[in-house]
């Protein structure tokens, strides 16, 4: 069942792209350059990582983000880009399985925060913090359909 959470500002490095629907799993295969980055410069992520969808465009494009919370704000390269994720009020709910089913949580999540009276903090289809954070580590959860993972969703303060 969705809830509302409170959060705190949350530094992080990302790779940031642009990508049709059908192009977010490879764009997702290039998790291992933000990991190689961060080791790079001895950064130690702090959290799971996450995908944050800045633009949702789903006739046109998807601008995402593809990053790890680290415990203080940097400096990106090229591709590599640094943010804080807003404190607030977030919509969130935990998709236990595939991450093939995290459209059907995210389209649930949207109508559950619309009966509510919820509004988003999002202008058109540009979001604040629209994320997805993947909790469980392929290395030690190897099967998808056994995945967890959080959609949270900054709600208008």
């Amino acid at each position: 069942m969705p809830e509302i959470v409170k959060r705190d500002e949350r530094p992080y490095v990302a790779l940031r792209g642009k990508v049709a629907m059908d192009g977010i799993g490879a764009f997702a295969d290039r998790m291992g350059e933000v990991v190689s980055w961060l080791a790079a410069h001895e950064i130690a992520p702090n959290d799971a990582p996450f995908f944050k969808y800045d633009v949702v465009d789903m006739e046109a494009e998807l601008v995402l983000e593809i990053g790890f919370p680290v415990d203080d704000l940097h400096h990106g390269e090229g591709e590599i880009v640094t943010g804080v994720l807003p404190a607030g009020r977030y919509a969130t709910v935990t998709h236990h399985g595939h991450p093939d089913g995290l459209v059907d949580a995210t389209r649930d999540l949207l109508a559950w925060a619309d009966a509510q009276g919820l509004e988003w903090d999002a202008h058109g289809t540009k979001w604040t913090a629209r994320l997805e954070i993947y909790k469980s580590d392929p290395r030690e959860v190897p099967d998808l359909n056994d995945w967890e993972t959080d959609l949270e969703f900054k709600l208008k303060d």
